[in-house]
Formats: structure tokens, C-alpha cells, sequence
């Protein structure tokens, strides 16, 4: 890591689950992290669990993303909002109560709150580019990703895990979803994955680098920042999907209602 992070590397970036422990709740193992933005004099991006308790004494768990400065501070926080069914928590909790034995430790995320963009501090302007920060399967969602664009990220970055997927054909699946999430909303992408694949895709889908899958790798790459207006998806959304919906819809009420009914009834005669 020290000889991949250069003076001019803006981020470091570190998958989901990268640190085996709560991140703020052990001081010790929290300092070994902090050092290591310091040593390399670049803010670091990482994926860790975040402890809270309810009112009642009840703990629950975020599954979070935070920024560390290359001074050693904590600068921002994401927490995930699209939740793994039955892998982060339990749908229907109150009717699938019995699940609870059976999966032991699922269930205790909540949905994450507040601004779904950070920004890159730099010195001396104290700010820098606007990124958003999807986690594991929330790439699978445009609308999530397209919400990140509209709060006016510059780039975008994914981390995830993607050990439960073993040697199989979904790692390669969930690194291509990047690259719609890439064109549709025309930003630069940076993933980091545990397991692989690790990269960068330009705003057109271009893939500029990958590591194959179960490979100790860290790899660089240079993204370019938004610097167009937002595109067509940004805006609206899957506007132009739902009219090609609608429009299908009332061509076929049109060509069901306006079909005669003997030629929608032939008959067979039997000379």
C-alpha cells in the first residue's frame, strides 16, 4: 500500500468489511487505521460496521463506509441503505420471528440516514470533489446511484464483499452493473472488492483497470471529475422506461379493443 500511495494520490480506498472489528468502538485497532492515512498523506475510504443502541438499550448495527483524512481525522460517514434481505436483516420481522434462530447475528442493520455524498478534503481550500459511496448490492440500483449524482458527486465509488460468491460467474456480474452505473449518469467509478474484482471505469463504461478475483492487488487509477451537465438519466430518471410502459400498454388496449371479434374468434369449417 505504502509504495502503490504516491504524494499525489487524492484517495485510498478499501472494500466493504475491510477491518474485522468496530471500527469506533476499539481505540487501539482505530489508531492502527488513522496512522495509516497519516503515513501515506492520503485520505483513506473504508467499509467497517457502526455500533448504536436504541432508547431501550437495544443495539443495532449500520453497515458504514467512512472517510478518514490524511491527518488522521474522521471526515464523513455513509451508512448503507439498501439491506440484504435475510443476509443484513429480516423482512417482515414481526411475521418471520422464527428465523431469528435459525440465522443467528441477521438481522440487526438499519437502513442508513443523511447525505449520501462525502467530499475529498484538501489543503489549504479545505474541500475538494464530491463523491458517492455505494455499498455491496446498492450498485444494482440506478435510482440510489442516480440520487448520488443529483447531490453532486464528481465521481463515484463502490466497495463491497464478494467473498460468499466464491470462484463463480457473480463477481464478473456485479463488476459489470458498475459499468451501466457508470454510463448512465456519465461519472468515473472506482470499486474495491475483497475478494476481486477491483477497479476503474470511465464515464462511458470503459474499463481502465480490473484485478482478476482471489488476487492480493492494489491498483491505481486516475477518474475523471464530472465536468458536463448532469445526463438525461440524472434528471429524470427512468422517465423514458415507464413511457415505453405506458405507451406499449395502450398500443395493445388499442389493438385489443379495436380487433374484430371474428378475427380475434376464427372459426374452422369442415367441408
Amino acid at each position: 500500500l505504502s509504495q502503490q500511495a504516491g504524494k499525489n494520490t487524492d484517495l485510498l480506498i478499501w472494500p466493504e468489511a475491510a477491518t474485522p472489528f468496530l471500527f469506533e468502538q476499539e481505540p487501539a485497532y482505530q489508531s492502527q487505521i488513522l496512522d495509516i492515512a497519516k503515513d501515506t498523506h492520503s485520505p483513506l475510504l473504508f467499509g467497517s460496521p457502526t455500533l448504536r443502541f436504541q432508547q431501550d438499550g437495544r443495539p443495532y448495527l449500520y453497515n458504514s463506509a467512512f472517510l478518514v483524512t490524511k491527518e488522521g481525522g474522521v471526515s464523513a460517514r455513509y451508512d448503507k441503505r439498501h439491506l440484504v434481505p435475510f443476509g443484513e436483516y429480516i423482512p417482515l420481522r414481526t411475521i418471520l420471528f422464527f428465523l431469528d434462530k435459525l440465522v443467528v447475528g441477521i438481522g440487526d442493520f438499519k437502513s442508513g440516514e443523511g447525505p449520501m455524498t462525502m467530499q475529498i478534503p484538501t489543503v489549504p481550500s479545505g474541500s475538494g470533489p464530491r463523491f458517492g459511496v455505494a455499498i455491496c448490492f446498492e450498485v444494482i440500483f440506478p435510482d440510489l446511484v442516480r440520487r448520488m449524482a443529483q447531490e453532486g458527486a464528481n465521481f463515484l465509488v463502490t466497495i463491497t464483499n464478494d467473498a460468499w460468491f466464491g470462484d463463480s460467474a457473480a463477481p464478473y456480474q456485479h463488476f459489470g452493473m458498475v459499468v451501466f452505473r457508470a454510463v448512465e449518469n456519465h461519472l468515473g467509478f472506482a470499486r474495491a472488492a475483497n475478494t476481486g474484482i477491483s477497479g476503474f471505469i470511465g464515464p462511458n463504461g470503459r474499463i481502465l483497470s480490473q484485478t482478476p478475483i482471489f488476487s492480493e492487488a492494489a491498483v491505481t487509477g486516475l477518474l475523471s471529475l464530472r465536468s458536463s451537465s448532469p445526463t438525461f438519466y440524472t434528471k429524470f430518471g427512468d422517465v423514458f422506461s415507464w413511457g415505453c410502459v405506458i405507451i406499449s400498454g395502450i398500443l395493445f388496449a388499442w389493438c385489443r379493443f379495436t380487433t374484430p371479434f371474428s378475427s380475434r374468434n376464427p372459426r374452422s369449417l369442415l367441408i
